[in-house]
């Protein structure tokens, strides 16, 4: 086969993937309702793990895990993570349900099996065209890594997400208590106090409890 008969073989082939993905990308319009391909899955996950540094691949957790240090991550989850992710890690959310791609189930293989590092870079980071954000207060590379005391609250969170399949009735029942209240929760909340205030007696002056005696 001559040489320039297969150059156009191979332009034609590169074309027909170009279409592909292109048809991929684009089934369902630019709806954010639509699920992502199987191609767009498979392509996004390589894309990730190629963009993660090796060495932050295999970054151990400096954090040793203890039951301090579950609670303190497991309601800053609650109050940051939460909106996306749900508190049980399961991405079934309003917000995460009108997300494109939708946030992963944290509790499944997919995230489990990544690497300590591969975690905590994602929650520094954030993962472009996604709704996961980059939660690194300092783009300083000592930083991203966790060194110098910086990314303490991401490896935190790192142990969270390991405990998510596991994580109780009384947990969940305690991050609902931390989780961003709206206005309507807010109203809701202090007519809840104000009703339990008015329906609790007042307690007597001293005085006057001594003078009826």
């Amino acid at each position: 086969m001559r040489r320039g008969t297969l150059l156009i073989l191979l332009g034609i082939a590169l074309v027909v993937i170009a279409i592909a993905i292109a048809a991929s990308l684009l089934h369902g319009g630019l709806s954010a309702k639509a699920t992502p391909t199987r191609l767009e899955a498979f392509v996004a996950r390589n894309a990730r793990h190629l963009a993660i540094p090796r060495n932050a691949r295999q970054t151990q957790n400096p954090v040793l895990d203890a039951p301090e240090v579950q609670r303190e991550a497991r309601l800053h989850f609650a109050d940051h993570c939460a909106i996306c992710h749900g508190n049980d890690g399961s991405g079934d959310t309003p917000i995460g349900n009108g997300l494109y791609p939708k946030p992963p189930d944290l509790r499944k293989p997919a995230t489990q099996e990544l690497s300590d590092g591969e975690l905590f870079w994602i929650i520094e980071n954030g993962v472009r065209f996604t709704g996961m954000p980059a939660f690194s207060s300092n783009g300083d590379h000592d930083h991203a890594m966790g060194n110098h005391g910086g990314g303490q609250d991401s490896w935190k969170l790192v142990h969270f997400i390991r405990h998510l399949p596991h994580l109780t009735v009384t947990e969940r029942l305690e991050m609902e208590r931390y989780n961003p209240k709206g206005p309507e929760d807010r109203t809701e909340e202090q007519e809840e106090d104000q009703f339990l205030n008015e329906a609790t007696p007042k307690a007597r002056p001293e005085s006057q409890t001594h003078k009826k005696k």
